[in-house]
């Protein structure tokens, strides 16, 4: 299903690749909808076009030339990375010099299918790839190649949480599975914030101590922030205690700047930081996370649809309920 811009998408068949030393083709079967998709089709953020749209999915090896057997169930990376350059040395792999996206690609840049809204994707050497247990669902399985393995990426960035106060900002499908994964790697209370009702719920039944009010958390350990809001930002750095940490991953468009204070952070040792798409081993701990605690989110109020990929313009156009929308392919 090729997007073709505005609220516009077109079916068009193209012939699987001849695949190199490294790649794969995967049989899609379930795909989610991932909010940057939707900025993308409203013209919020920019987007190669025309273009396979679509990030989060999951599949079956069809072929492979790669360490993979057809058959294996699958998901897979957002970023195909070199490996070689100076940024993917040092463990910033996300921003490889030379880094192409799944579901970011023109139809006609040499990466046709590069995209989870298609019956197949074409995987280059530089994507990571992670078998996905029976016990996991198509459509929470799909959630692993970016929300879940961005927040795997933000614990890491804060150094881990077990025993630790720690603050979530933005209950969307990554704050919620932030909370989740706090409460999961031990953290010893989880609050949280967002001001819609009916997220707040979901929040608590994932796992959240309390949900905040309006006023600053104080003294947290970690703050994670979801929302990409300047107020949520300024709200994260000001509830950092002693040696807090705070974690921004929704700030991924222009907006504001925020004011610090230098000597705030000097005297109290705090840290802030940022985390935009993840490293190679955060897809294998996503999947892990969502075979085990992950299992028991609230996905029924997390998950809408399904719907096929005939119903991709209506589903952009208005929205299912729910923060992740499923695309059963074969519907």
């Amino acid at each position: 299903m090729v997007w073709t811009g505005g609220g516009h998408f077109e079916t068009q068949s193209f012939a699987f690749p001849k695949l190199a030393e490294g790649e794969s083709l995967i049989r899609l079967t379930t795909a989610t909808v991932c909010g940057s998709d939707r900025h993308t089709v409203r013209g919020r953020r920019p987007g190669a076009c025309p273009s396979v749209l679509g990030h989060e999915g999951v599949g079956v090896v069809e072929d492979s030339r790669a360490d993979l057997t057809p058959g294996q169930r699958v998901v897979f990376s957002v970023t195909s990375v070199c490996g070689q350059c100076r940024n993917c040395r040092r463990g910033l792999s996300a921003k490889c010099t030379s880094v192409v996206k799944v579901g970011h690609e023109a139809t006609d840049s040499g990466w046709t299918l590069s995209g989870t809204y298609a019956s197949h994707i074409h995987l280059p050497a530089g994507v990571a790839v992670v078998p996905v247990p029976e016990s996991v669902p198509d459509a929470v399985a799909a959630t692993a190649g970016c929300a879940v393995a961005t927040v795997m990426a933000m614990v890491e960035a804060a150094g881990g949480l077990r025993g630790r106060r720690v603050f979530v900002n933005g209950l969307g499908m990554l704050g919620l599975t932030a909370v989740a994964a706090a409460r999961s790697l031990g953290a010893a209370e989880v609050i949280a914030f967002d001001p819609t009702p009916q997220r707040q719920d979901v929040a608590l039944y994932a796992g959240a101590s309390t949900i905040m009010e309006e006023e600053v958390p104080p003294d947290v350990d970690v703050a994670l922030e979801l929302s990409g809001t300047t107020s949520g930002v300024q709200t994260c750095l000001a509830g950092l205690g002693v040696g807090g940490t705070a974690v921004l991953a929704g700030s991924v468009s222009p907006g504001p700047s925020v004011e610090i204070s230098p000597e705030q952070l000097v005297r109290g040792w705090r840290t802030i930081t940022g985390v935009h798409n993840f490293e190679p081993h955060h897809p294998q701990q996503a999947v892990d996370f969502l075979a085990a605690d992950g299992g028991g989110m609230p996905w029924e109020h997390i998950l809408g649809g399904p719907i096929g990929l005939s119903d991709l313009a209506a589903e952009f156009a208005e929205p299912s309920p729910g923060l992740r929308t499923v695309v059963d392919i074969d519907r």
